[in-house]
């Protein structure tokens, strides 16, 4: 592979299609990485057995690890999902779409002043890898609409060439067809010897639980809920096996980038639940809540947390030639707004000219080389209520930052505040306001003045029909 800095000058942003044509003939396919990014729902830091969870077996992705490099500081953008998948594709805080929750009905959206869908003009990284010549597609679950919201845009209108979603508008696609699909389309782009993204978004371990009997046979001495959420995770890791098994048979998995990472942490009841069946719109009936058993590893909160149980979520490369192996980085600070700059610069992909993202390049820390350097520091904002609550007593902070050593959480109204040390302390156990106040002082104002830049409204083609009907 030629070097980076060899083809920064292959061409610039924003030029035209002719010029794209050009480029795609100087840096031709065998230049680039194909990309496959396996993004899970709810799969919590320790549900993988590389992780040490007692009964969950991941041989598959555990592959990933062996084969690659196990990044421990890598957080998602949110403790919900459609903020995280924002964040992934857009490579800016999800807080900047007024995206905080998760994309519902269009009641709920307005409600919460967010948009009924992401922003399809805003700058995509599927767009950015089409128009520079890779065969994109997404497979799996979407959420950055809801199939409940019969005109939301599909996601070719995003920038893939194939897809098959659920919580989109339009057919839902069978939550377990999501690797074979990977693998047909993986195969028509060696066929034609394009390099390709997949989005392989799959849907575990997100309730409803769809469990199938050889599964659950696997793990027949657990409990039932522990059988169900061990036989989900089970099922999710033989299919990722399928697929880098195809990327083998084709002879082009020294040629792909695989990423395995989750969109926040693990689920958990508030309080004890019986286990049953309940029913989604897009994906169908299968177990609840009371099956979620997802585990951090020791990291304080779940899912909806901004605690590192909630963000802090598994972060698997393997690059074959360019990612060390066997190798686990607890020093590298990621965030999933560097996913963009990171897939376009290893891609050769140009970012638009005015485009700013708010992560950076990782291709160092990638490389086993060190992060690389940010010139600010990391924001979240989330739905959270203040003061803590018994049933959920990790799920009051509305507001975090993050340096590279310090974290602050900070309730809604800013009137409560947080201090953790993640280098000396990283699983949060301490709270060391009290003895620092300066750093609480000083990113308390960082975290006012990133308010600031963000808009009071949604803004663009976000909105139902069903909502401007009702709100005229």
């Amino acid at each position: 592979m030629q070097s980076i800095v060899r083809r920064r000058g292959c061409v610039r942003a924003g030029v035209a299609l002719a010029a794209w044509l050009i480029w795609g003939v100087v840096c031709h396919a065998a230049d680039r990485p194909n990309i496959l990014l396996i993004l899970a729902d709810d799969w919590g830091w320790g549900d993988l057995s590389c992780h040490g969870h007692p009964y969950v077996k991941t041989p598959n992705i555990d592959r990933l690890a062996r084969e690659g490099t196990d990044f421990h500081r890598f957080t998602v953008a949110s403790g919900v999902c459609s903020p995280s998948r924002t964040a992934v594709m857009t490579g800016q805080f999800p807080a900047r779409f007024n995206i905080d929750g998760h994309f519902a009905w269009v009641e709920q959206n307005a409600k919460r002043n967010m948009p009924d869908w992401l922003n399809p003009k805003a700058t995509l990284l599927p767009r950015l890898l089409q128009q520079a010549g890779y065969a994109t597609a997404h497979y799996g679950k979407w959420h950055l609409a809801n199939d409940m919201i019969p005109d939301s845009p599909s996601p070719a209108v995003y920038g893939y060439d194939d897809y098959g979603a659920f919580n989109c508008s339009g057919e839902q696609m069978p939550v377990h067809a999501d690797a074979e699909r990977t693998i047909a389309f993986i195969e028509q782009a060696v066929g034609k010897r394009q390099p390709f993204f997949v989005n392989l978004w799959i849907h575990e371990p997100h309730t409803p639980f769809h469990v199938l009997p050889m599964y659950r046979w696997r793990f027949r001495e657990l409990d039932e809920p522990d059988n169900i959420y061990a036989a989900t995770l089970a099922h999710a890791d033989d299919r990722i096996g399928q697929v880098l098994d195809a990327l083998d048979r084709l002879e082009v998995a020294d040629e792909t980038l695989v990423i395995f990472s989750s969109d926040n942490g693990p689920a958990r009841a508030a309080d004890a639940a019986p286990l049953e069946l309940m029913y989604d719109t897009a994906t169908g009936a299968g177990f609840g809540i009371a099956a979620a058993r997802g585990i951090t590893g020791g990291r304080k909160g779940y899912k909806a947390a901004l605690f590192e149980g909630g963000i802090g979520v598994p972060f698997l490369v393997r690059w074959p030639g360019e990612t060390p192996a066997g190798r686990v980085d607890q020093q590298s600070l990621l965030s999933a707004v560097d996913l963009l700059p990171t897939l376009c610069e290893v891609a050769h992909c140009p970012l638009p000219d005015g485009y700013q993202p708010d992560g950076v390049s990782q291709v160092s820390a990638l490389r086993g080389m060190g992060a690389g350097l940010r010139s600010s520091s990391l924001f979240w904002k989330i739905e959270a209520g203040w003061p803590r609550s018994k049933a959920r007593p990790d799920h009051w902070a509305g507001f975090a930052v993050v340096t590279d050593r310090w974290k602050l959480l900070a309730s809604r109204s800013l009137e409560h505040s947080e201090l953790y040390d993640l280098v000396s302390d990283p699983l949060e156990t301490n709270d060391v306001a009290d003895e620092q106040p300066a750093v609480v002082a000083s990113l308390l104002a960082q975290l006012q003045a990133w308010q600031q830049t963000l808009p009071s409204a949604p803004a663009g083609p976000v909105f139902s029909q069903l909502r401007q009907q009702q709100n005229p």
